[in-house]
């Protein structure tokens, strides 16, 4: 019964195709909005965490802050150093110390951040090294002129299949070696691209760049077997008594657990992506409507055809189980075109804001199923009222 059911659902659908499309067009908006808000969403929150983790796993950043005063006391060496050994759980902690230039290398240039760094600082935030190798201690200690070049650099410098391993390039007026590649990385903390930069030992580029011994800011890299809130407190302590600050003196620094606000970010925008989706699935509901106006406007159209059908012997919940299932298809086809077309659209929203595609097979399935019992809750009532036709008056009907 429920396949002949079906059967004369489609044969009905395919009778009024225009009808149709325009009855489920609400559907078909509703899915189609709801997969690509919550698919875009959950691109936009894969994409969020990538640019937090390329700050490292299980990190703290410090760094200084205006005063009241208006200036702001810069970290030095000294100050990493004394984090490092001094309190219990931290394995790394390096600093950095940026500045900007140009890059020349035979006849081109190029705009880019020059990073000063060591190699406890590229463990820190997982930066690996795609080619070549990284500083020699001697490097680090000596402050040699040597470089690593993110990949936006060496494509902008170098020809397509060329190493720039060996090569001496110039940044600004200080010639340095290129001795390795980083591997791509992307967006990276504040917005900065990582793949933009030329990393070099941090005290070539404090002593010839900067002119002085001060960081920007570092890198505190933790056992994640230690509680993080006991390090981040042992860690204000230790800063506050370095830097002299006395009783309710407020901090002249910030640090930032990377852990913590990757848990936040993506708490808030799956929080987003579950408001967009609620407010999308209000069309799922003026679809539904819609459906139920259809099938009153098909009930009365076939009165005549009901009444035949009761009068030869057809029940009543043969008659509403027809009228049910067309409201179930006529649903269930509008939710696999909104899927569809919300598949589409996901994809290239994804690739118009740059962020990760996504897919959810869930919220698919979800939609799909919330569109068929659209076609149950407001196709009972039609299909209802057919099967309690009078065989005598709907026979009468014309």
């Amino acid at each position: 019964m429920l396949g002949t059911s079906i059967l004369l659902a489609l044969r009905e659908i395919r009778r009024h195709i225009l009808r149709s499309i325009l009855t489920t067009l609400g559907i078909i908006i509703g899915v189609a909005a709801v997969v690509t808000m919550v698919t875009v969403g959950n691109g936009v929150t894969a994409s969020v965490q990538e640019e937090i983790s390329s700050l490292g796993a299980s990190n703290f950043i410090v760094f200084p802050v205006r005063t009241t005063r208006g200036t702001i006391r810069a970290f030095d060496e000294a100050d990493v150093r004394a984090v490092e050994q001094q309190i219990a759980g931290v394995q790394i902690a390096a600093g950095n110390v940026g500045s900007t230039g140009t890059a020349f290398y035979n006849g081109q240039d190029w705009d880019t951040r020059i990073q000063g760094v060591n190699n406890a600082f590229l463990e820190a935030q997982s930066i690996t090294i795609e080619e070549g190798r990284p500083f020699s201690t001697d490097e680090e200690q000596a402050g040699k002129n040597v470089c690593l070049l993110g990949t936006k650099v060496q494509e902008a410098l170098f020809l397509p299949g060329t190493s720039p391993v060996g090569a001496r390039m110039r940044l600004g007026d200080v010639s340095c070696q290129v001795i390795g590649v980083i591997a791509e990385r992307g967006q990276g903390g504040g917005g900065a691209d990582d793949d933009d930069a030329v990393y070099m030992p941090l005290k070539t580029v404090q002593r010839r760049f900067k002119g002085n011994d001060r960081l920007d800011y570092f890198v505190l890299k933790y056992d994640a077997s230690y509680a993080p809130s006991a390090i981040q407190d042992s860690l204000v302590d230790l800063l506050r008594e370095r830097r002299l600050l006395q009783g309710a003196e407020p901090n002249d620094f910030n640090v930032i657990d990377t852990a913590q606000v990757n848990q936040a970010l993506g708490a808030a925008t799956g929080a987003l992506t579950a408001m967009v989706a609620v407010i999308a699935s209000i069309s799922l509901l003026v679809g539904g409507i819609g459906i139920m106006n259809i099938m009153l406007v098909s009930v009365t159209e076939r009165t005549r055809e009901i009444g035949i059908r009761l009068a030869i012997g057809a029940l009543a919940r043969e008659v509403r189980l027809q009228f049910l299932t067309e409201a179930v298809v006529l649903c269930a086809l509008g939710g696999l075109v909104g899927i569809a077309l919300g598949f589409g659209a996901s994809l290239g929203l994804a690739a118009a804001i740059d962020v990760p595609f996504v897919f959810d097979p869930m919220i698919n399935l979800v939609s799909f199923l919330f569109a068929a019992a659209m076609g149950i809750v407001f196709g009972y009532y039609p299909a209802s009222r057919a099967s309690k036709l009078d065989p005598i008056d709907a026979l009468r009907h014309e």
